[in-house]
């Protein structure tokens, strides 16, 4: 068929009402939640009228209180190097995620008639869901990462109330961080016709591009007899750019191979994305349609070449992520995400690897849309456990429906150009292991011929002697620089990719003196020094992978640990009490930047110049004693003043790896007042200044919103930065004030955070005490449309307020 006929076709059947295709209705609204065994809750009648209602997504645990009894934790934690168990008192966050719970939601399907398909879908649920509808159980699944559904079709009334009932079940030492607790992921019922398009049923790859067309192929299942599918691809503004028609089917597949002339090709620089609408009839009558956003886009990897896309070699400019988003915990949030993903894109980040799970759909749809390169991790465990209650429980019977899961649900996303298996895991020692290894990634293999799959080693000379990392598409090295080159010699791959690198920690705006390396350093504070020298046994320096990456062409790019904070997991302090989050990420839990961002954003971000001046010049106490100023900015050199006089040009050398990449004044003695640097260009020219200069007391509070607009839906959220000025205007870097915090209007308080790794403070009580100067206030909307106000009190203190706008 022509695609003018075709076209005009697509017109007269388009107006086939949208009702016999398929409806999809997100659970969000009017949970009834409860923690605790209830042994009848799944039972239509059952009274939950003393429940608490909630909405979905939910992190039951985020609001604590935070414990050092939960999850107390003796153990030797085999990938830290330790031999004798101790005592772990933070390491899943010290929040209550332990224990049974039940969800119970009542919904009506209006639009449902008897004779369709239904499906009930969850992205994700922590953990172990047992589901029930009308009384009846409908089916479980393991993981509490992945994505899953049931087909509900012989449960479900017609015309009548239906009960959904959602047991979960966490378990004690089943996790090595924080994993949160609940419905934490979106729920959907779909409803359809018999004849239609699977779940998950479309895939869609460009096997063929050049300048002038892109062949777009199109594989979808389908069910039902006499079908017929139609597939429309249209460009970013929606207009029509190609078609094809086919009622050619093999088994349940049918193939469409179609050309988009003059494709626009995908790239974090430029993350164009098509959608192909398809459609599928009997005769003339419309029974489905199906929406897939796609990228055209093309990437390989080639020994001694590496990573390349669309035909340009790069190098991963990545940080890892884990699943909690800070104060809201695990309950997934659009805009914060999209907050995470703007802090990073600033930053000149290119590429996330979710650690050590499954992404969430949200995260990758802002992938595809803001331009990250994507490494979608699957398991942190295989056979061999790391904790006694963790995936290992589940592997054998769940492991090849998990990868299944994921990649189906998630293979169209352009962004994602690589599988991990897993991290880490034990199973790297041994001939079962590699075995593992292969079963794995032959899975992958099936599912998406595609893309390569790694795994993260951290037992690389084990994985040299054994065969594992040879077998690899991509072998994977955590940390370990001091063995890249015998792995690069050993693998017969060509190429070696940083999975995980620097795990260098340190707690934002506080700096330890003396200035030098050290290694799982602690002081009497459970604090770690932004001075960015300190690092745990089995890591290192940020500055030591920057050399690897810029002088080992066989080296594909890095994933740092972390790009945030997280909760649970705080090295160097997991056996120090109150340290319940992280030290490792380049922004803290509240997403404020520390130092190292700058460090990172020097080198990685090509279209800002950087120039960061650290530390803060607050030092009441240490007047005429050495205290060290760092310069990290994207100038080769610079001069440093103190109260006007200059403590000399440092220039950029490989001296040293931090020579290489900081510049450096070790010898500066502290007096109050002004440091001042002055970087040159390369003409020997000033070419950029900037100032620290020592703040009075506290007097008046900042508010500066991320967006003063937010969207009237009840998920929206504007991330407020609160700091502390003196009576000049100069920041107060060491302020510590209790704040107190008011919303009126469109819109409610959400929560708060500080960005202190040993901070008691919930994040849902409307008050927090500053930290290193500042927080975050998270304000969120309703669902109407208005104006909202933030009020911040603290004594002795100026209020500040900021208005905010809610909108349609």
């Amino acid at each position: 068929m022509s695609n003018r006929f075709l076209f005009l076709w697509l017109l007269l059947v388009s107006q086939v009402a949208w009702a016999q295709g398929r409806v999809v209705t997100e659970l969000e609204h009017n949970w009834k939640f409860k923690k605790g065994r209830n042994e009848q809750a799944y039972q239509v009648n059952f009274n939950d009228k003393g429940w608490q209602t909630v909405t979905v997504p939910h992190d039951w645990a985020i609001y604590g209180p935070f414990d050092k009894e939960i999850d107390k934790q003796v153990v030797a934690i085999e990938q830290n190097g330790e031999k004798v168990p101790s005592e772990k008192t933070g390491r899943t966050g010290a929040l209550p995620y332990i224990g049974e719970a039940w969800y119970r939601n009542q919904f009506t399907l209006p639009h449902y008639k008897r004779g369709q398909k239904v499906l009930i879908v969850f992205e994700g649920a922590m953990s172990e869901p047992r589901v029930y509808l009308n009384g009846q159980k409908v089916g479980e699944w393991a993981y509490g990462y992945n994505y899953f559904y049931f087909d509900i079709t012989s449960q479900v009334l017609e015309g009548q109330k239906n009960t959904l009932a959602v047991q979960l079940q966490n378990q004690g030492l089943s996790s090595r961080w924080y994993p949160g607790a609940g419905l934490y992921r979106k729920v959907q019922i779909v409803v359809k016709n018999p004849e239609s398009i699977d779940q998950w049923g479309t895939y869609i790859t460009t096997p063929f591009i050049s300048a002038e067309q892109a062949k777009v192929n199109i594989k979808t299942k389908a069910t039902g007899g006499n079908i017929r599918l139609v597939t429309q691809i249209l460009d970013a503004r929606g207009k029509t750019v190609a078609a094809d028609s086919t009622g050619q089917r093999f088994g349940k597949e049918f193939e469409q191979n179609i050309a988009v002339a003059q494709p626009q090709l995908w790239s974090p620089e430029t993350p164009y994305l098509y959608t192909a609408v398809t459609r599928l009839y009997v005769g003339n009558e419309l029974k489905d349609e199906v929406s897939t956003r796609f990228g055209i886009r093309e990437i390989s990897y080639k020994p001694n070449v590496g990573f390349s896309l669309n035909g340009k070699v790069r190098k991963f400019k990545g940080v890892c992520l884990h699943h909690d988003l800070g104060p809201l915990g695990a309950a997934v949030n659009k805009a914060a995400l999209r907050r995470q993903l703007r802090i990073l894109k600033d930053m000149g980040c290119d590429a996330i690897r979710s650690a050590h799970n499954m992404p969430s759909m949200e995260q990758l749809e802002l992938a595809d849309e803001m331009g990250f390169l994507f490494l979608a991790e699957s398991f942190d465990e295989w056979a061999k456990p790391k904790v006694q209650n963790g995936y290992n429980r589940f592997f054998e019977e769940y492991a090849e429906k998990d990868i299944v899961n994921l990649v189906h649900a998630t293979r169209n996303h352009p962004s994602i150009v690589m599988w991990s298996s897993g991290n880490e895991v034990p199973d790297q020692w041994g001939a079962e292991g590699v075995k593992r290894a292969k079963w794995l990634q032959d899975i992958f293999h099936r599912e998406d011929p595609t893309r390569p799959v790694t795994v993260g080693m951290d037992q690389v000379k084990a994985t040299m002697a054994s065969g594992f990392g040879a077998l690899l598409d991509v072998p994977g090295l955590n940390y370990r620089v001091h063995l890249y080159e015998e792995a690069y010699q050993a693998f017969p791959q060509g190429f070696i990719l940083g999975s995980e690198t620097a795990s260098t920690v340190s707690s934002r705006g506080i700096y330890k003196f003396p200035v030098e390396k050290a290694i799982e350093k602690q002081y009497p504070d459970l604090q770690s020094s932004s001075y960015d020298l300190e690092y745990c046994s089995w890591s290192n320096l940020p500055d030591d992978d920057f050399v690897l990456q810029d002088d080992k062409p066989w080296v594909i790019g890095e994933f740092v640990w972390t790009g945030f904070d997280y909760l649970g997991e705080p090295t160097p302090y997991d056996d120090k009490w109150p340290s319940r989050s992280s030290y490792f990420g380049i922004n803290d839990l509240a997403g404020l930047p520390k130092d190292r961002f700058y460090l990172y954003r020097s080198r990685w971000n090509k279209q800002d110049e950087t120039l960061h001046l650290l530390p803060h010049w607050n030092w009441e106490g240490r007047e005429g004693q050495t205290t060290p100023v760092f310069v990290y900015t994207s100038y080769d050199s610079a001069e440093l003043f103190v109260n006007g006089k200059s403590m000399g040009i440092q220039k950029k050398h490989a001296a040293t790896p931090q020579n290489r990449y900081r510049l450096m004044w070790m010898d500066v003695k502290y007096e109050p007042g002004t440091v001042k640097v002055v970087a040159y260009g390369k003409d020997g020219k000033p070419a950029a200044t900037r100032e620290i200069k020592t703040a009075g007391k506290p007097h008046r509070l900042v508010l500066q919103p991320d967006r003063t607009q937010i969207s009237a839906d009840g998920k929206d959220i504007s991330f407020v930065t609160v700091s502390v000025v003196d009576k000049n205007g100069n920041p107060c870097p060491t302020a510590t004030d209790q704040l107190k915090f008011t919303v009126k209007g469109k819109g409610a308080y959400r929560a708060a955070c500080n960005g202190d790794p040993t901070s008691l403070e919930q994040f849902h009580l409307p008050t927090m005490k500053l930290f290193s100067g500042k927080l975050v206030v998270l304000v969120q909307s309703t669902d109407q449309v208005g104006d909202l106000e933030l009020t911040v009190k603290g004594k002795g203190l100026q209020t500040a307020k900021v208005n905010l706008t809610s909108v349609n």
